[in-house]
């Protein structure tokens, strides 16, 4: 199967991450259905997809008609069946849980048609855990797009124990027909490649703030300035969700028990009170101010 060959795309899970691809579906000119098990969370994603791309016609990158084109290809619904129902790909995107993954795509085994190739777009987790739970381990890889879909080009593509070529090159040519960058990693490990890169760093940086070395916006301070990063590690933990990054540690140490793959204190204590980060409008940083204030544990 190609990416032409991809006439119908489901994306289940209608986050921040699954809303935003089923929008680069909807772009790259594909029939998309957006699942959710949660009407009010499917509202909020075709509103807040209306106003990314509204920005982009006042900028004049889209026209109107194009705009209005892409909103026609994509349907919103609570409805796994329906929106599973003929797809060529489904891109799950739902919680970063093991249990909750393998049991969403036992369901879309089930509902889907049998060429159907089903990828997870997990940051860690992979998808040979996920893949026999499905009657064709061979169709199941990891899709990893990259905080926002709309703006961020690169795609991880895993290749899982079983999965096929034929599957890889589809994930690759539709990732490609998105307008994103696919890499294509021929082993699995957890974190892929940019993940573990990235974690090496964070976990320096709390680390270096559990050790009272340096706060942690000034940790945040000298990545920006000596590194050149954009954001530092816990600005962007904020930006990527502090609930996203808990899970993956806490689903890491549920499975070594290794007191270094649990969830930092401070990373625990926000997440615990419901801080996190900027989609909650708080985290490391207190969003109502102008510029975002550090908080305190």
């Amino acid at each position: 199967m190609t990416a032409p060959d991809i006439q119908t795309l489901c994306v289940t899970g209608a986050g921040q991450m699954g809303s935003q691809i089923a929008m680069l579906g909807a772009l790259a000119g594909i029939e998309t259905r957006l699942h959710d098990i949660s009407e009010e969370q499917l509202a909020a994603a075709e509103a807040t997809n209306r106003k990314h791309i509204q920005r982009r016609v006042d900028k004049g990158k889209l026209t109107a008609e194009e705009m209005n084109a892409a909103f026609e290809r994509l349907t919103v619904t609570a409805d796994l069946a329906a929106a599973a129902a003929g797809s060529d790909l489904v891109i799950e995107a739902v919680i970063e849980r093991l249990d909750v993954k393998r049991a969403v795509f036992e369901e879309l085994d089930r509902l889907t048609p049998a060429h159907a190739v089903l990828a997870t777009n997990s940051s860690y987790l992979m998808s040979s855990e996920i893949a026999d739970a499905t009657g064709r381990p061979d169709r199941v890889c990891n899709m990893h797009f990259f905080f926002p879909p709309l703006v961020m080009r690169l795609v991880e593509v895993v290749k899982g124990e079983a999965t096929s070529e034929e599957t890889l090159g589809a994930a690759m040519a539709l990732a490609r027909r998105m307008g994103r960058q696919p890499v294509l990693l021929h082993k699995e490990l957890p974190g892929f490649l940019v993940n573990r890169i990235l974690r090496a760093i964070v976990n320096e940086a709390y680390d270096l703030l559990e050790s009272d070395v340096a706060s942690f916006e000034d940790i945040d301070t000298a990545c920006r300035l000596g590194l050149n990063h954009p954001l530092g590690p816990f600005q962007l933990s904020d930006f990527s969700g502090l609930d996203i990054g808990y899970n993956a540690r806490q689903e890491v140490f549920e499975r070594t028990g290794r007191a270094e793959d649990a969830p930092p204190k401070a990373l625990a204590i926000r997440v615990e009170r419901g801080d996190l980060g900027r989609k909650s409008g708080r985290g490391f940083y207190d969003y109502s101010t102008d510029p975002p204030t550090p908080t305190r544990d």
